[in-house]
């Protein structure tokens, strides 16, 4: 029996969405395996890991600036420095963990994972294989600690490889692969039926909205898109997922009712059908997390890119932008003028619709268990 230990973190949605997808793929084809999914910061300190995801969740919502501190100061330098030293500590507590469970294989969505277990490796505590499945479209040196330790990263592009190998990672440990990805997005829908659930016209196009779950991203931008999009493009559907953000469901409900739009604009609250909604749409309007930005690519969508976190946000959207798939639409762009570039041009929607699918990797999970399943 081949014992796997998948760890993730809580920080945002994609660190467990890519966990999830991993194991749900070894345990659905692969036999004499068995997984185990752990979060990794709750198991080394409960209180710090509430501290820190709710600190996490506050600065995205609210100070920008501080998150792009962090981020960029993590990159090298004094608080990198303290980072280390913090994940040494926290190792020990993990170590508890893994000569316990003996797992054959380690799979990190986390960096902090990677980094601890890393560390337990160089001081030989532990000799499993250690696979790094980064989530993002650009590579922070947090996952890419004592990278020596590490077996295989898994990336998403080729790019990242190229940034890798510049760092010293030798280019056997790396995978070109794409991140992990719901085996939903593989399959295919009626979309003529999802349509007439939400009570929508398969005559009209698509456009998918999300205000940003609980973070919520810039509120006033997005009103403003909202309504923008409502009264100056009166030939779309819009549907509008608030997410787990009540606040924002009220205000998109009153832009609604205020447009007198019931019949075109649907707002949703959490809903677990994006795999859905996103084959039935022709545009999706978002935040550039790794998560959502790897399932649009999957569905052949063009991106907006609206108010990304700095750090790993801005750098995926710069990715995006540079690779003809996404508009930005930057602080002190005309919204309406950037919009009409893409919702009046069937040429441009259409270019950036083909360049998402040459970019998608939807066979990423497949992948990347073939390749460490082999292995074992």
């Amino acid at each position: 029996m081949k014992k796997i230990l998948i760890f993730y973190g809580s920080y945002g949605g994609g660190h467990l969405s890519a966990a999830r997808s991993i194991k749900e793929y070894i345990d659905t084809h692969y036999v004499d395996t068995e997984t185990c999914m752990v979060d990794c910061i709750e198991y080394v300190n409960k209180a710090l890991n509430k501290f820190t995801t709710k600190a996490y969740s506050e600065i995205a919502k609210n100070a920008h600036w501080v998150w792009k501190k962090v981020y960029y100061g993590a990159e090298d330098g004094a608080f990198a420095k303290v980072n280390d030293k913090t994940q040494k500590l926290l190792s020990i507590k993990l170590n508890k963990l893994l000569q316990s469970y003996k797992p054959n294989l380690i799979i990190s969505t986390h960096p902090f994972s990677s980094h601890m277990c890393a560390i337990l490796k160089k001081k030989k505590k532990i000799n499993s294989k250690i696979a790094t499945v980064i989530t993002d479209y650009a590579p922070h040196s947090q996952w890419l600690m004592h990278p020596a330790y590490i077996d295989y990263f898994f990336v998403a592009h080729d790019g990242m490889k190229n940034n890798l190998l510049k760092r010293g990672i030798k280019e056997n440990q790396i995978r070109v692969t794409g991140i992990p990805l719901s085996n939903r997005f593989l399959a295919h829908y009626n979309k003529e039926k999802i349509l007439s659930e939400f009570s929508l016209s398969p005559k009209k196009r698509t456009v998918l909205f999300f205000a940003g779950g609980e973070q919520g991203f810039g509120k006033d931008k997005i009103l403003h898109m909202l309504e923008s999009i409502i009264q100056n493009f009166p030939s779309l559907q819009i549907i509008a997922i608030s997410g787990k953000n009540e606040k924002m469901k009220k205000k998109f409900n009153t832009i609604v009712s205020k447009t007198n739009s019931n019949s075109t604009v649907k707002v949703l609250p959490y809903t677990d059908k994006v795999a859905e909604l996103m084959s039935v749409s022709d545009l999706v309007i978002t935040k550039p997390g790794g998560l959502t930005t790897t399932e649009s690519l999957a569905s052949g969508l063009p991106i907006i890119v609206i108010n990304p976190i700095p750090g790993q946000e801005e750098e995926n959207a710069e990715f995006l932008e540079n690779k003809g798939v996404a508009i930005w639409i930057k602080k002190h762009d005309n919204i309406e003028k950037e919009l009409y570039k893409v919702l009046n041009s069937e040429g441009k929607l259409q270019s950036m619709k083909i360049n998402a699918r040459l970019l998608a990797k939807k066979n990423s999970t497949k992948d990347i268990c073939e390749i460490l399943l082999g292995k074992l």
